[in-house]
């Protein structure tokens, strides 16, 4: 089973999201990995498949690296790289998804937003399309976050991709009126539920820590 992780934005907290989603579905007894298939601007050791494999211990999979931090295509342009055609970077997730008979899930977080370009010719939306994945979208909460999550969740749904769910990045210790009147409306906006909100600063967390407060959020069974 394959679930496709976006965001409505970058920096919305979609790293801390997948691992949170593999970490409570692991504990629940479902055979879990994540697939990062374009890391843009990290260092060797680091990046978003490694943080993952911080907080959870579960297995993480990238595919291409591109030195600067900028949309996969500018930065593998900027290097005078090839980003892989989608049609190969599905067949690299379909293979990691088949690695125990398709029974676990394989959690594939994209880059940005929903239309961010991978390449020049495709985004995490063709690619979640091309797999028949759903997507979960991690969204902002504060002020101005109603729309970008409406946008994202109409585009995806235009483009014949079911959006599974919502999950708010980083919720403040004391969220703000805006905050805490985005949490009621969201699912009413974007007719998703909201499943669960990441408190702020979880990354920080060790991994025992990092567990419980996964297995706290009372998020729903993988989506089939």
């Amino acid at each position: 089973m394959i679930v496709v992780i976006t965001g409505t934005n970058t920096d919305v907290g979609k790293t801390i999201a997948t691992a949170a989603l593999a970490s409570a579905w692991q504990a629940d007894g479902t055979a879990v990995r994540v697939a990062k298939p374009l890391q843009t601007g990290e260092p060797d050791g680091s990046g978003d498949a490694n943080t993952v494999d911080r907080l959870t211990g579960v297995a993480t999979h990238e595919y291409v690296r591109f030195p600067e931090p900028l949309a996969p295509n500018l930065s593998a342009r900027r290097a005078g790289m090839q980003v892989p055609p989608l049609g190969e970077v599905c067949d690299w997730i379909r293979a990691l998804d088949a690695e125990d008979d398709g029974r676990g899930v394989t959690l594939v977080e994209g880059a940005g937003g929903l239309l961010v370009r991978l390449a020049d010719d495709y985004t995490i939306a063709d690619i979640a399309a091309e797999l028949d994945a759903p997507v979960v979208v991690v969204t902002s909460l504060g002020l101005g976050s109603l729309n970008a999550a409406e946008l994202t969740v109409r585009e995806a749904t235009r483009r014949g991709v079911r959006v599974a769910g919502l999950i708010g990045g980083m919720l403040p210790a004391e969220p703000d009126l805006a905050t805490r009147l985005n949490l009621e409306e969201l699912p009413v906006v974007t007719g998703v539920d909201l499943w669960a909100s990441i408190p702020a600063d979880s990354g920080a967390l060790e991994r025992d820590a990092f567990a419980r407060m996964a297995g706290a959020l009372g998020v729903p069974a993988p989506p089939r």
